[in-house]
C-alpha cells in the first residue's frame, strides 16, 4: 500500500470532519466534533493558529537555507546535504528537496481540510463572522505555499481535496504547468485578501495587507508590473507598516517579534518541549565558539565570500547580518571549561579570527558567521532564553522593506532604469535605514543588489536570481566566488538547475509526476 505523505492526509485527522458525510461525526484526536466545537471565535482561531508555526519547520530549518541562499551563492556550507546546492550537483534524492516538498504539501493539505470543515460548520449554523476570516487565513497559507511550489519546482501537482484522494486510493495525480500553479496561488491569495480583516488585535495574525503584499510579490515574479505596483502601493499608503529602525535587532531578539515591519512571520515559542514550535536557526548559523551548556552552535551555514563582497562600504546591514573580525556583543558573556577562553570573553563576546581556536578564536572557511536569527549563548550568559537548538524568535517571511523594493521595481517595469520620484522614495527609504546615500536614478541591477543585501540569509535571493531568466541568472551565478577565503571556486550553471527536481520518493508513489505536465485550467 502506498504511503501518502505528499498530500498530508494527516490534516484530515486534525480537522473534525473528513471528506465524506460518513466521516463528519467521527471524533478527532481530542474527541470533539463539528457538532460541539468551533462555536466560538477562540475555538476557530485555535484551529488556524496551527498553520503559523509547526508545519513550516521542515522547510524553515535547512531547506530554506540550502535552496534560498546556498544555491543563490549567499551562503557557504560544507555539510554533506548542502554541498550539492553550492556546486549545482543536487539530485532528486536530496533530503532538502524532500523536506521542502513535504512541508508545502502538508500545509496545502491541512488548509484544504480546514476549509472544508469550516464550510461544513458554517452550513450547520456556524457563525460566519469568525469562520469566514479563518477560511481566508487558510486561503493565504495555501496560496503562499503554492507560490513557493511554483517557484521551486516549476511544474507541480495541485491538490485541493487530499482527503478524497486518500480515500479513493487513486494517487495518480499529474503535475501541472507552472503558470497554472502560480495562477492557482494567485487565486488563493485573492480570496485571502477578500476575507481577511484590515487589522487583527492579536500580533502576528494575518490581515488583508499580508495578502496584498504577498500578491504584489507574486505579480512581480510574473512580471505583471502594473498589479505589483498597485498592491504594493496599497500596502504603503495604508500606513500600517514601517521600517524598524534597528535592523540588527529584528534578527537577534524575540522582543522584536511581530514588529511593525512584519507582514507575515512564522510564529515561534519556547515551551517545555519546544521541538517544532521553536526556531532552530541559532545552532546552524551561530559560531561554534559561542556554544555553551544552554545553546548549541555548529555553524552549518556561513556567509559566502561573494556575499561579503556585495556590501557597500558603510552599510549598517552588514553588522546586523554578518559576524566578522572585531564584531562584538558585550552583553553576551559565554563561558566554558577553558580558562583562557573565559578570560578572552570576560568583557563580552568578541568575534576574533586571530586568537587561538579554543581560547576564543574562530577561523572557519570564510572567516565569518551569519548574525541573523542568532540570539546568543543563552539566558545565563547574557542572552535570551535558549533551549539547546531552540529559540523563540520568529522568522519573517514577508517584510515591509520587500514591499518598498517591489514597488520601486514595479514602477520601473520593463524599463532599464527610472528616476520616478515615488520609486526613488521607496527605494531610498531602505537605503537610508542602512546608512547609505540616496540614489537619484535606479536600474534593475541596483534593485537586485539592494534586495540581495537587504534580505541576505532570509531564503529569498534564489527566487530573485531565477526570475531574471536563465541567461541573466547564469551570468550572475558564474561570476560568484563560491569558495573559501583561501581557495576561490566558481561553477558552471546549466538551465536544468533553474528548478528543483520532484523528490524521487514521490515519483515512486505517483509515476504520473515523471510525465510531461498538463493543464489544470
Amino acid at each position: 500500500m502506498k504511503r501518502f505523505n505528499i498530500y498530508a492526509f494527516a490534516g484530515a485527522v486534525l480537522v473534525l470532519a473528513a471528506c465524506k458525510k460518513t466521516f463528519t461525526e467521527r471524533p478527532s484526536l481530542d474527541a470533539t466534533t463539528l457538532s460541539n466545537y468551533y462555536n466560538t471565535a477562540e475555538e476557530v482561531r485555535s484551529l488556524t493558529s496551527t498553520l503559523y508555526g509547526l508545519p513550516w519547520s521542515g522547510y524553515e530549518n535547512r531547506a530554506m537555507d540550502a535552496i534560498g541562499d546556498v544555491m543563490a551563492g549567499n551562503e557557504y556550507s560544507s555539510g554533506n546535504d548542502d554541498v550539492p546546492y553550492l556546486a549545482f550537483s543536487f539530485a532528486s534524492t536530496s533530503v532538502r528537496i524532500a523536506d521542502a516538498w513535504k512541508v508545502f504539501y502538508k500545509i496545502g493539505g491541512w488548509t484544504s481540510e480546514y476549509m472544508k470543515a469550516l464550510e461544513q460548520k458554517k452550513g450547520m449554523g456556524g457563525n460566519p463572522a469568525f469562520i469566514d476570516p479563518a477560511i481566508a487565513e487558510c486561503h493565504f497559507f495555501r496560496g503562499t505555499v503554492y507560490f513557493y511550489i511554483g517557484r521551486i519546482w516549476g511544474d507541480a501537482p495541485i491538490v485541493t481535496d487530499p482527503g478524497k484522494t486518500a480515500l479513493s486510493g487513486n494517487f495518480n495525480i499529474p503535475k501541472y504547468y507552472q503558470k497554472d500553479v502560480l495562477r492557482f496561488a494567485l487565486e488563493e491569495l485573492k480570496l485571502a485578501e477578500a476575507g481577511l480583516p484590515e487589522t487583527d488585535p492579536q500580533p502576528g495574525r494575518l490581515t488583508k495587507y499580508s495578502a496584498k503584499g504577498m500578491m504584489a510579490k507574486l505579480y512581480l515574479y510574473l512580471k505583471d508590473y502594473e498589479n505589483a505596483k498597485k498592491l504594493a502601493e496599497e500596502v504603503i499608503s495604508s500606513n500600517k507598516y514601517d521600517l524598524v529602525t534597528n535592523y540588527a535587532g529584528m534578527f537577534s531578539s524575540s522582543t522584536f517579534n511581530n514588529n511593525k515591519e512584519s507582514l507575515f512571520s512564522i510564529q515561534h515559542q519556547l515551551t517545555s518541549n519546544p521541538w517544532g514550535s521553536a526556531n532552530q536557526k541559532n545552532p546552524d548559523r551561530g559560531p561554534s565558539n559561542l556554544q555553551t551548556e544552554e545553546a548549541s552552535m555548529w555553524q552549518l551555514y556561513i556567509p559566502s565570500i561573494d556575499m561579503l563582497n556585495a556590501y557597500e562600504f558603510g552599510d549598517l546591514r552588514r553588522k546586523g547580518s554578518v559576524m566578522e573580525q572585531g564584531w562584538a556583543k558585550p552583553e553576551w558573556k559565554p563561558k566554558n571549561a577553558n580558562a583562557a577562553y573565559n578570560t578572552f570573553m570576560a568583557n563580552g563576546y568578541i568575534y576574533d579570527t586571530i586568537q587561538k581556536d579554543g581560547d576564543g578564536g574562530i577561523k572557519n572557511p570564510t572567516r565569518s558567521n551569519i548574525a541573523k536569527y542568532v540570539v546568543g549563548p543563552g539566558k545565563a550568559f547574557g542572552g535570551e532564553l535558549v533551549l539547546g537548538m531552540n529559540t523563540g524568535i520568529n522568522t519573517m517571511m514577508l517584510r515591509f522593506a520587500d514591499v518598498l523594493l517591489i514597488y520601486a521595481e514595479a514602477v520601473m517595469g520593463t524599463g532599464a532604469s527610472t528616476t520616478d520620484a515615488a520609486a526613488l522614495e521607496a527605494f531610498n527609504r531602505v537605503r537610508t535605514r542602512a546608512g547609505l546615500s540616496n540614489k537619484t536614478m535606479i536600474t534593475k541591477d541596483d534593485i537586485l543588489k539592494e534586495r540581495r543585501v537587504e534580505f541576505a540569509f532570509e531564503g529569498d535571493y534564489w527566487f530573485d536570481l531565477q526570475r531574471q531568466g536563465f541567461a541573466k541568472a547564469k551570468q550572475l551565478i558564474e561570476a560568484q566566488n563560491r569558495g573559501t577565503a583561501e581557495v576561490p571556486s566558481y561553477v558552471t550553471f546549466t538551465e536544468k538547475y533553474m528548478y528543483l527536481p520532484i523528490p524521487a520518493g514521490e515519483i515512486l508513489q505517483d509515476p504520473e509526476l515523471a510525465k510531461e505536465p498538463v493543464s489544470y485550467y
